[in-house]
C-alpha cells in the first residue's frame, strides 16, 4: 500500500515538472494516468491478491536475477552515447525539431505542434500505440474475464469488512458531486480542442475514464455499470481502432498513402485537420473504454 502511494506521488511530482518544462501534453497524461488511474489499478490488485505470498523455491530466482543484471548492464552502457541532457548541439535539436517547429504549421496547421507530430508526422506510430492499449485491453478481458454483472444486484460486502461505504461519507459524496461533471465537460474540451491547445485523445480519454472512475468509487460498481453497461463497452475499444484504421483506408480509397490526411478534404489543410480530429476522436474512444473496463474487471475480482 505504501509503495502505490509512493509511486502516485512521485507521479504527481514528475507531472508538476514536465508542466515546469511546458510539456503540458505529457503532464495531463502523468497526471492523470500515473497520479489517478494506475494507482486506482495497482490498489484493485493489491484486494485481488492479498497481502502473502507463497514462499518461493530456492533457486528458482537464479535466472531473472541474471537476466536482469545483464539488462541493467546493457541500458547502462548504452547511455554513454546518449548527448547531455539540455544540450543545445544534440542531434535532436539540429535536425528533427527545427523541422516540426518551422515546417509543421504550413504542411499540417494546428497550432499545437506535439499534436501535428502525434497525429501527423507519426500518425503509424500512434496507431501502434492505440493498437498496444487494445491488446492490452483483450489481455485483461482473458485473464480477470469482462467485468459484468448478470444479476444487476450489489454483491454484499466480504464480513470481516466493517467499514461503511464511500457513499456514506458526506464529504466525499459532495466533492463528488461538485467535479465529476466539470471534469467530464474537461475531458471534451481537451478532446476537441487539442489541435490548438495542449490536449488530444489520449490525455482526454483518460480524464473522462477518471471521472467515471470517481462516480463508481463513490457509488457502487452497480450504479456506474448501469450508466456504461459493460457488456456495450467492450466493443467501443475496437470501435475506435477501427474508426482510426478507417481514416488510413480512406485516405487510400483516395489515391494516397495510408493515414495520408491530405486526400480527406480537397483541401490538405482542411483535411489535415479533418483527419487529425477524426483519429483523436478514435483513441479517446479506445482509451477511456479501455481505462474503464479495465476497472470494472479489477472490480468484479476484487469483491
Amino acid at each position: 500500500m505504501s509503495a502505490v502511494l509512493m509511486m502516485g506521488f512521485f507521479s504527481l511530482l514528475c507531472s508538476c515538472i514536465f508542466m515546469v518544462l511546458d510539456a503540458v501534453d505529457v503532464a495531463f497524461t502523468e497526471a492523470a494516468v500515473g497520479a489517478g488511474a494506475s494507482t486506482i489499478f495497482f490498489l484493485a490488485a493489491i484486494a485481488i491478491v492479498g497481502r502473502t505470498s507463497k514462499p518461493s523455491k530456492p533457486g528458482k530466482t537464479f535466472i531473472p536475477l541474471i537476466a536482469c543484471i545483464a539488462t541493467g548492464t546493457l541500458l547502462f552502457y548504452a547511455s554513454f552515447d546518449m548527448p547531455y541532457f539540455g544540450k543545445a548541439d544534440a542531434p535532436i535539436h539540429q535536425h528533427v525539431a527545427p523541422r516540426y517547429l518551422q515546417e509543421s504549421a504550413g504542411e499540417v496547421g494546428p497550432p499545437n505542434v506535439v499534436t501535428s507530430v502525434l497525429a501527423s508526422y507519426r500518425g503509424y506510430d500512434t496507431f501502434g500505440e492505440v493498437g498496444v492499449v487494445f491488446t492490452a485491453f483483450i489481455g485483461v478481458l482473458l485473464l480477470l474475464g469482462a467485468g459484468t454483472r448478470r444479476t444487476g444486484v450489489e454483491r454484499p460486502a466480504p464480513p470481516n469488512v466493517n467499514e461503511e461505504s464511500m457513499r456514506q461519507k458526506v464529504v466525499l459524496r459532495e466533492v463528488a458531486d461538485l467535479v465529476i461533471a466539470p471534469v467530464l465537460i474537461f475531458a471534451l474540451y481537451v478532446q476537441w480542442h487539442g489541435d490548438f491547445g495542449p490536449g488530444g485523445g489520449f490525455q482526454a480519454g483518460v480524464i473522462f475514464a477518471s471521472a467515471i472512475i470517481l462516480y463508481a468509487l463513490i457509488y457502487g460498481i452497480v450504479p456506474a455499470q448501469q450508466l456504461l453497461p459493460p457488456r456495450k463497452l467492450a466493443y467501443l475499444p475496437g470501435v475506435g481502432l477501427l474508426l482510426y484504421a478507417g481514416v488510413g483506408v480512406y485516405s487510400m480509397l483516395r489515391g494516397g498513402n495510408f493515414l495520408d490526411y491530405d486526400m480527406v478534404a480537397s483541401n490538405p489543410l482542411d483535411g489535415q485537420h479533418y483527419g487529425i480530429l477524426i483519429i483523436e476522436l478514435g483513441v479517446g474512444i479506445t482509451v477511456a473504454s479501455v481505462m474503464i473496463n479495465i476497472f470494472f474487471s479489477l472490480s468484479e475480482r476484487s469483491l
